[in-house]
């Protein structure tokens, strides 16, 4: 009998201690979340990029041409610089892209990046799962329009989601922060 308490209590702690957990985001939190999602003025910094995997894409960059801990399907962009900000109606960006892509392509290469400065088109906000908030916009480069997806987190996590004319889609996941304000913008 002893020894079938003793397992119960042991299976009962290995239940309780494997408990994943959720962290709480508090009202204040949430709060401060959604007045930033209104205001149309943040800056996200991604961290990885996974694009679309294809039989070509897969050899190219798997032939040890990426750094140690990248692959095919996810490459780590800490210490690279990259960004999308948007600022009221308009949206500026440089995403460094790792895909395949058909057709148009800028004389002597030099759209390899996803560059957005202009306008945003079609901008609307959603409510998402658990608080987070779907933005999805069209936005144009220089030589391609795309279709963007962005899911914004309470907890300031991101997911992006691109969708170009003449690319597979690639997506981004990283932090979303307010853009600070120097004081001649005020």
């Amino acid at each position: 009998m002893k020894r079938f308490c003793l397992s119960i209590l042991v299976f009962t702690m290995f239940f309780v201690a494997c408990k994943s957990s959720k962290d709480t985001i508090t009202p204040e939190q949430l709060a401060t979340f959604n007045k930033l999602v209104a205001s149309r003025e943040f800056t996200i910094d991604s961290d990885w990029a996974y694009p679309q995997v294809t039989n070509a894409m897969s050899q190219v960059l798997n032939s040890q041409l990426l750094a140690p801990g990248n692959n095919a399907s996810a490459i780590n962009l800490i210490g690279n610089a990259n960004f999308l900000t948007i600022k009221g109606d308009s949206v500026m960006s440089y995403l460094p892209y790792f895909g395949e892509r058909q057709m148009q392509i800028a004389y002597g290469g030099t759209d390899g990046a996803i560059q957005f400065n202009g306008l945003i088109q079609d901008y609307e906000v959603k409510n998402g799962k658990n608080d987070s908030k779907v933005i999805t916009f069209k936005a144009k480069s220089n030589t391609e329009n795309f279709d963007v997806a962005i899911t914004l987190f309470p907890n300031l996590k991101t997911q992006m989601m691109l969708r170009g004319a003449s690319r597979f889609f690639i997506q981004y996941s990283g932090e979303v922060q307010p853009i600070e304000k120097n004081k001649k913008d005020s």
